[in-house]
């Protein structure tokens, strides 16, 4: 059982995980969203041609709206795309909505996946395609945009109005797209006070259910009839989907994995779930990432007092023991506690992940690298493994990483200096 701390002393330096400021102003550059007041960026994906898509939730004077922009590889907006650079709307005429990832498909389109706000309380899974010049593809849902909408209403989510920006909570989305085009999502189902359950869900590539999927469309994810949580979903090599996300209060970090057809893979961890704590701490799993020999990485954070944590797992769903005993490691960065949101897997088995520290002035940018064995890379960020970054006198929260094929590593979020700010970093890799 091991915490990793700021106390650890270089061993090796190289420019790794330093703050490229050949990239926009000096390294990091704001995101613009036509007309907007707010804006806070929770995805960021590239392109074909290397230029960055940012998906985010967009604060306009009657209400938040989805957002999506394009930057150059340099960070300038790409004047192109949308209205100078931008998309903002609505998946539906109503309320608000918000965008929180953003898919790039074989063909140039842009597919984001957000939530639409029904009222000031409940949320629904929403998704819109684009294509590469921002437009909205007509053969997808009802002009390019799809509420996904379940029987019973168990699409119906929860609005997060209590939670810090920034913290994983309520209004948690991913999607991935398979190689057929059909659309992986996940969404949470809120019955009634501390009542949740996941779901899994399958779209067909023109955004209509699959009822071929479960032969319902949809998997109800729930683990011992405890409360489950879903933050985040993986498309494995063979087809077997994994999610992540937590169980019960106080939480338990959570893996399940599920076959191509939607049925349980209960070969998988014990009965097709695998639960566990951070060293006796609360935990919950923000993004799981699978290396090539089939290892499992998952990145999030303890609770109480909130670390980042990384756990590594064997493919079967068991702990790796080679790994700090089969353990959960936390990293301790900063006195108010600190989080792992986002990571992408490297060709070399390597893991880079981003999150921020917590806290009124000392909410920062982090960005790290794990090893292909789960330890921290002792030759990324000065020697120790990873890197804190403060834009400015402003609260920095990232939510989303992406590497570029020369390897430096683009990093998506948002700072609050009066407003919140969609911001967009690069790190050398």
């Amino acid at each position: 059982m091991s915490t990793q701390s700021v106390l650890a002393f270089p061993t090796t330096f190289s420019n790794a995980g330093i703050l490229d400021t050949t990239f926009a102003n000096g390294g990091n550059t704001q995101v613009y969203f036509a007309g907007s007041v707010s804006s806070m960026a929770n995805g960021v994906a590239i392109d074909s041609q290397g230029r960055l898509l940012v998906a985010a939730k967009v604060g306009m004077p009657d209400g938040s709206r989805f957002g999506l922009a394009r930057l150059l590889e340099d960070g300038s907006a790409d004047l192109a795309f949308g209205k100078q650079g931008s998309v903002v709307g609505q998946f539906e005429p109503g309320f608000e909505a918000m965008a929180g990832k953003v898919r790039v498909l074989p063909d140039g389109h842009i597919l984001i996946v957000g939530l639409h706000y029904e009222n000031a309380h409940r949320t629904l899974p929403a998704l819109a395609l684009f294509d590469p010049q921002g437009c909205p593809v007509q053969g997808f849902g009802d002009n390019g945009r799809c509420v996904v909408r379940l029987p019973g209403n168990l699409s119906h989510g929860v609005r997060d109005a209590w939670l810090p920006p920034g913290v994983p909570g309520a209004e948690a989305c991913d999607a991935i797209i398979q190689e057929d085009g059909r659309i992986l999502l996940i969404a949470n189902h809120h019955f009634e006070l501390a009542d949740h359950t996941g779901l899994l869900i399958r779209l067909d590539s023109d955004g209509s259910l699959d009822r071929t999927f479960n032969g319902l469309g949809f998997v109800i994810v729930r683990h011992l009839l405890m409360n489950t949580w879903l933050s985040t979903l993986m498309l494995q090599q063979d087809g077997r989907i994994l999610v992540g996300g937590s169980i019960n209060f106080p939480e338990e970090g959570l893996l399940a994995r599920y076959h191509a057809d939607g049925s349980l893979d209960e070969r998988f961890a014990v009965d097709g779930f695998m639960s566990f704590k951070a060293q006796g701490q609360s935990a919950q799993v923000s993004q799981i990432v699978q290396q090539d020999n089939g290892d499992i990485q998952c990145l999030g954070s303890s609770r109480d007092p909130m670390r980042c944590a990384s756990l590594k797992v064997h493919s079967n769903g068991r702990p790796d023991i080679h790994c700090n005993g089969g353990l959960s490691q936390l990293l301790e960065i900063g006195r108010s506690g600190c989080q792992w949101t986002a990571a992408q897997v490297q060709p070399d088995g390597s893991v880079v992940t981003a999150g921020a520290t917590i806290g009124g002035v000392e909410a920062d940018f982090i960005l790290g690298r794990y090893l292909a064995d789960g330890q921290l890379d002792c030759e990324f960020g000065n020697g120790i493994g990873w890197i804190r970054t403060r834009l400015g006198r402003s609260l920095d929260t990232a939510t989303s990483v992406a590497v570029q094929p020369d390897g430096n590593i683009v990093v998506g979020g948002y700072s609050l200096d009066g407003n919140y700010r969609a911001v967009v970093a690069r790190y050398m890799g």
